[in-house]
């Protein structure tokens, strides 16, 4: 895998030299990158000379002096440029191997990089960690690291994984500690596997590193109905047991769906600490609603106004919250759609995961003069759900105006399209 160059920024040092999508990062100081890691410490010298091959196959040569630190502007299409190291576990509760065929191609990609690790935030096991990775993270220091722990029970972890090095946990999270290399952890919470007591051992495990333990996210199992592991899904009584056991311990946070199955409130902002574990579905919830109490309402609108926000199950209560209070404003109506996910089972319940007809039986009754979607439902830079079809596809079937939020579900955007109404 080359360091393929999928576009450059605007006014940068790359721009200057006429760096092109599709040009290839061959050398920098006639040393050959594997990864950003490599990139980003190659550039940082005044004067440096990288060499560029041509979409016409031409190699350039340039030298070229910045200032220490300037970054050249190039954008990658990958943030390894060597072969990405793979997943090697079978784990029982693998997204990936829970699949129907014919999705893209990414959602059957399962890596275990620790490059993709610091560099995205990625989650990774440590099973294929080698002698060789670990010096190099302790040269380069590098850090904070995301770890998938699940339990820190060695021989819990290797029937969960499926994998012999899946014992090595602990001393894997001991040398991190000893280097003082910081890392969060993730826990999938698989009942009657590592939930009650094997969850109260592994977080008392995990409590040991101290500071270099920057928080631990714990989030439930996820089962659709293509699965075929016999797993059970966390339940009202699994979910109030997590939340009191995670209570006891500093920095361990239980994702929003535990204080949905607990049929509780969601936990204030304080509870979260500074929101490290977003992307798990930590907080994210308490988020969309702190940011939508930031903002002054108007009290009317001069003309009537629909919105419809088309959401995923889990973040319906937030929604709710926020509809009840624009519903106050005159001549504004708005309603929640829940998407319940036919496509995936009804165990599926985030907005990542709908697919075109799932949204589309949610909407196709829907009265309203916009359908707020977030962008989340659509692969990165298009407008395609995970299924393959696309936005318009979605228009087409129901003949219905849509408003897509450049930011997730972004508070924000929404109330600057009502302001337009003001």
């Amino acid at each position: 895998m080359p360091a393929s160059i999928s576009g450059v920024v605007k006014n940068s040092i790359a721009e200057e030299l006429e760096i092109e999508k599709g040009d290839i990062l061959l050398s920098i100081d006639d040393v050959v990158p594997q990864d950003m890691i490599d990139y980003n410490y190659l550039c940082k010298g005044e004067l440096i000379t990288i060499e560029i091959q041509k979409l016409n196959g031409e190699v350039e040569e340039i030298e070229l002096e910045k200032d220490y630190d300037e970054d050249l502007g190039i954008i990658f299409e990958s943030a390894v440029f060597d072969k990405v190291k793979p997943c090697l576990n079978k784990c029982i509760f693998c997204f990936v191997d829970q699949q129907p065929k014919g999705l893209r191609d990414t959602l059957y990609v399962k890596d275990d990089d620790y490059r993709l690790s610091y560099l995205q935030g990625t989650y990774i096991t440590t099973t294929n960690l080698t002698d060789k990775d670990k010096e190099r993270i302790a040269k380069l220091h590098l850090g904070p690291f995301y770890i998938s722990v699940h339990t820190t029970n060695p021989e819990l972890r290797v029937k969960m994984l499926k994998n012999p090095n899946a014992s090595k946990i602990m001393e894997n999270l001991k040398w991190f500690n000893d280097n003082d290399i910081p890392f969060h952890a993730q826990i999938v919470l698989c009942p009657e596997y590592n939930d009650g007591i094997e969850l109260d051992r592994t977080l008392k495990d995990l409590s040991s590193f101290k500071e270099n333990l920057l928080s631990v996210a714990i989030v439930p199992v996820g089962i659709t109905q293509f699965r075929k592991e016999k797993l059970k899904t966390v339940d009202k009584k699994v979910a109030k047991e997590t939340i009191k056991i995670a209570s006891k311990y500093k920095n361990v946070y239980c994702s929003d769906e535990f204080f949905l199955k607990a049929e509780t409130d969601i936990p204030a902002s304080e509870y979260y600490g500074n929101f490290s574990q977003l992307d798990d579905g930590v907080g994210s919830l308490r988020t969309i609603m702190d940011d939508f109490d930031k903002f002054k309402l108007p009290e009317k609108l001069p003309k009537p106004l629909s919105l419809s926000i088309a959401c995923s199950v889990a973040a319906q209560k937030a929604f709710e919250y926020i509809a009840e209070k624009l519903n106050k404003i005159e001549n504004l109506s708005v309603t929640v759609n829940p998407v319940i996910s036919s496509y995936w089972g009804d165990g599926i319940t985030v907005a990542g995961l709908i697919t075109s007809d799932d949204l589309i039986n949610a909407v196709k009754t829907t009265e309203s003069d916009y359908i707020i979607i977030p962008s989340v439902m659509l692969k990165p830079y298009t407008n395609l759900f995970l299924d393959g079809n696309s936005l318009d596809y979605v228009k087409e079937k129901t003949g219905k105006n849509f408003f897509l939020t450049k930011n997730n579900y972004s508070v924000c955007e929404v109330i600057d399209l009502i302001n337009q109404y003001v």
